[in-house]
């Protein structure tokens, strides 16, 4: 699989009468069998204050990579694909439960995050050739 883009942002209200501006969507582009897909999840955007319970990183934006300020928002979909590849075949996950949301975090190899992001700009591409080698294996 070829990871091709991770973004996240804001929704903002495009109705008074809406609530948009409570959630945040991240998304992952990737490349599989030839077909080119995009995984959106929306999420409720409080969990972005409460990152550091189920994280290591202590601020947002979490790290930098060659001059590119990398969010907790760029990394969600990214995150719920490695943990769960079955999403593969889902274009939408919505997730409303902080113990959902943080549970998708658990036992994944954060240290390796920032290669994605480093060839995602170097060579506009990240070659996935398995998620487990972002999952913390116990010893």
């Amino acid at each position: 699989m070829l990871i091709k883009e991770c973004k996240g942002y804001e929704l903002e209200k495009e109705k008074s009468n809406t609530s948009e501006d409570f959630f945040n969507r991240s998304e992952i582009t990737f490349m599989e069998d030839g077909t080119e897909k995009t995984l959106h999840v929306l999420y409720v955007r409080y969990f972005d204050t409460t990152f550091q319970e189920f994280t290591p990183f202590k601020q947002d934006p979490i790290f930098a990579q060659d001059g590119l300020e990398v969010s907790l928002k760029d990394i969600v979909a990214l995150v719920c694909l490695l943990k769960n590849p079955g999403l593969r075949g889902r274009k939408r996950l919505y997730i409303n439960s902080k113990q959902e949301f943080a549970s998708y975090f658990q036992g994944i190899n954060f240290e390796k995050l920032p290669e994605i992001f480093s060839s995602l700009k170097q060579q506009n591409g990240y070659q996935l050739r398995s998620p487990l080698e972002f999952i913390l294996q116990p010893n």
